[in-house]
């Protein structure tokens, strides 16, 4: 098994760009996110989740570790309509439009197929595909009207491979990724990219609460070097992909796993 790199330290890859995350307070990928835009020297950052507490926590945490003033928090449940359009509204208003948008919010679970209710099918589902259609549709038209814009979505491995228990979790992912697809060949006439990242397992506090250390190993195990991701390996791939090096890169799923090796 190897070990993890020593973390690298930002490039000014998001130099001027403002930068909106979805479900980023915590420790999990949507604050790594976050950070990594602060550090990458984004003009402006507001980041959103459903938990108060932890969302002004996590813009604290992100003032005093970067020195950026202006990181803006703002509640916002993706399954609910007017709640997208609010943040949306409050984003463009605060950041002088945005010029990133990482669609990270996500709901999983283990559950067998079975056992599974409409209700724990439909949540999983509204949540981690439909929340993500629904800000990218509130998005899209400012950048569309600027002619400059990315979205990037947080997809899956499962999006492509199979693990019991998983199968809404697994459908909803397959569908984020086909979604992105989609709509980056709408986009792309108005100078918009869209690309989605597709982790495999990346290691936070949520995901150790969620899942039996047994499992976590076991998946682990199964990766090339041996060992999950740290979270914000996932996030070097998505500073990547909102930065201009990533210029001719629209509709792409980016594997951030040797599962696709």
């Amino acid at each position: 098994m190897s070990t993890a790199p020593q973390y690298v330290e930002g490039h000014n890859l998001l130099r001027g760009k403002s930068v909106l995350v979805t479900a980023a307070a915590g420790a999990g990928i949507g604050f790594s996110a976050a950070l990594r835009a602060a550090e990458e020297g984004c003009r402006a950052l507001m980041i959103s989740d459903i938990h108060p507490r932890r969302l002004e926590e996590a813009v604290a945490n992100i003032k005093e570790k970067t020195g950026l003033e202006d990181v803006f928090g703002q509640l916002c449940d993706v399954s609910q309509e007017e709640q997208v359009q609010a943040l949306v509204n409050a984003a463009e208003e605060k950041l002088t439009g945005v010029d990133v948008l990482i669609n990270n919010a996500g709901l999983g679970g283990q559950t067998s197929v079975v056992d599974m209710t409409d209700e724990q099918w439909n949540r999983v589902m509204d949540i981690t595909l439909t929340g993500t259609f629904r800000m990218t549709r509130a998005m899209l038209p400012f950048m569309q009207q600027r002619k400059a814009g990315v979205i990037i979505n947080n997809a899956s491995v499962l999006g492509w491979r199979a693990q019991k228990e998983q199968a809404h979790y697994a459908a909803a992912k397959a569908g984020v990724m086909a979604f992105t697809r989609c709509s980056a060949l709408e986009a792309a006439e108005y100078g918009v990219r869209i690309n989605a990242v597709s982790p495999s397992i990346a290691l936070h506090e949520f995901l150790k609460k969620a899942s039996s250390a047994d499992v976590l190993d076991e998946l682990a195990s199964k990766e090339a070097f041996g060992r999950a991701a740290e979270v914000w390996e996932i996030a070097n791939v998505m500073m990547f992909l909102a930065s201009d090096y990533s210029s001719y890169m629209t509709g792409e799923v980016v594997s951030v796993s040797s599962q696709r090796a």
